[in-house]
């Protein structure tokens, strides 16, 4: 199970969610509490390890202005959460990955027409003053009915120690997304937040891997 710690802010946290064992970070260049400069997200970036993605998060931003970041910045990634259209995330690709509010049946819908043009889809909670970081949770089950779709889906929303295992084990997404789970404040990361979540996806990760195992050693016979 991958996770994305979001809204990294100072290089004292980004270093400690990878030590924990985080696999991606993200970088909030759209207006938010946790807006991060150009400047300062190459710095953070230039000082953590390899094979660590890094991601920037924008919001209705033109494709020069986001490539002038991924240049400039290092990024790995891109995570839209405008009002993007698949043409628009094909221009970004191998980088686009677009997030969508998710509130009832009606973003099953939205995400048509993303196949193909994005690397992955972010499903994060709908709120009508918030384009995401809304730290609410959305009803899984429309979650399940998106991946149906054969595009990697990353669960967003609300997510923090006290409910991932609920949310990797109802959904089984490709990713976690966590953001103000894992925080003290808007832009802080809290040390113990993150690991009690780290140490839990790592259990549960294993368990999984164990029961998968199980059943590949001793397979179910419908032999009478």
């Amino acid at each position: 199970m991958k996770v994305k710690i979001c809204g990294i802010t100072e290089k004292e946290d980004a270093l400690t969610a990878v030590k924990l064992g985080a696999d991606a970070l993200g970088f909030i260049f759209a207006p938010s509490p946790r807006q991060i400069s150009m400047e300062k997200a190459r710095r953070i970036i230039n000082a953590i390890p390899p094979f660590v993605k890094t991601v920037g998060v924008f919001v209705n931003e033109e494709v020069a202005a986001i490539r002038e970041h991924i240049n400039y910045c290092g990024l790995d990634l891109v995570q839209l959460h405008g009002d993007e259209s698949p043409e628009f995330c094909r221009a970004l690709m191998p980088y686009s990955v677009k997030a969508f509010r998710i509130k009832d049946d009606s973003g099953l819908q939205m995400c048509a027409g993303y196949q193909e043009k994005v690397r992955a889809l972010l499903l994060d909670t709908y709120t009508k003053d918030k384009v995401g970081g809304t730290g609410k949770t959305f009803d899984w089950q429309l979650a399940l009915k998106i991946k149906e779709a054969g595009i990697p889906v990353i669960l967003s929303g609300g997510l923090g120690p006290s409910n991932i295992g609920a949310a990797i084990n109802t959904v089984r997404p490709y990713a976690v997304d966590v953001n103000s789970g894992v925080e003290e404040r808007p832009g802080k990361k809290s040390y113990r937040m993150m690991k009690t979540l780290m140490e839990k996806v790592e259990r549960i990760s294993k368990m999984n891997v164990q029961h998968r195992t199980s059943n590949i050693e001793h397979p179910t016979s419908n032999v009478e």
